[in-house]
């Protein structure tokens, strides 16, 4: 299928590894130059020099997202290069464990930022050039903004909010054909989760336990999986879809636990 994106300016923050990796290479792939906003600039080149190896078009912006001064110049630096944004895929955060009994307001405060602020701040100095092109918002979720985890307040109410946020611009923006749409994710295999598994002992043990509750497949979501849902909603072709949040989990949210007790021997 043919995407219609070739030429088109797509920003992605956290663009340099894991899911926002996937979805810059399936982005170039497809004819579109994404931007990679991103704090480590190494990173960002390394994956950059990946996407030209493959004979696509990336560039790059090395930005700490949790300084609304350096978000608002990611964002000039973009225009001033291409001249024009035809999208915007927000999508670097991390789950990082501030709790209610752990935390305190400055790390809450702070979780934020890393996770939901700039979500707000990458969308609203952006909303000029959008406007232009009638381009699309994709914010990447995570599951822990409607099934809540423990231990993760300033991540769990980051999430809720970009869930929320999602549904508002979609209705703000409508005036201007402006598309927004969310992709909550749940357990995806990334350099991150790899990094947190193996924090335990037995890890093969806890993946294996993790897997074990992913009713489609028993296995992990890739990262690629998530691209290709992002990048259709980002497209044309999903031209009538906007306000919604679409769960690529495997069935991991919604479907019954009690699945695993009735799925037959292959």
């Amino acid at each position: 299928m043919n995407l219609n994106i070739e030429g088109k300016v797509i920003i992605v923050t956290g663009g340099a590894q894991g899911i926002g990796k996937g979805i810059v290479m399936l982005l170039a792939n497809e004819g579109a130059i994404p931007v990679i906003v991103s704090r480590t600039e190494a990173t960002n080149k390394e994956t950059m020099a990946e996407v030209e190896a493959l004979g696509g078009q990336a560039f790059q912006i090395p930005a700490d997202l949790t300084d609304p001064l350096q978000c608002e110049s990611a964002v000039q630096k973009v225009i001033a290069q291409f001249g024009r944004i035809d999208g915007l895929i927000n999508n670097a955060g991390e789950n990082d464990g501030v709790g209610l009994e752990s935390g305190n307001y400055e790390k809450f405060m702070r979780s934020l930022h890393k996770n939901v602020i700039h979500y707000y701040l990458m969308a609203h100095y952006a909303l000029p050039e959008l406007k232009k092109t009638q381009g699309a918002i994709v914010n990447i979720t995570s599951k822990v903004g409607e099934t809540g985890q423990g231990g993760t307040s300033g991540y769990a109410a980051s999430n809720g909010a970009r869930n929320t946020l999602t549904r508002e611009w979609a209705v703000e923006l409508l005036p201007w054909n402006i598309r927004v749409n969310a992709v909550s994710v749940a357990e995806c295999w990334t350099p991150l989760y790899e990094r947190w598994i193996d924090t335990f002992e037995n890890k093969e043990e806890k993946l294996a336990d993790i897997q074990k509750n992913i009713p489609l497949g028993q296995r992990m979501t890739t990262a690629e999986e998530i691209a290709n849902t992002v990048v259709f909603l980002l497209s044309p072709v999903s031209s009538h879809t906007t306000g919604q949040i679409i769960f690529v989990d495997g069935g991991y949210v919604h479907l019954d636990r009690a699945l695993d007790n009735t799925r037959k021997e292959s």
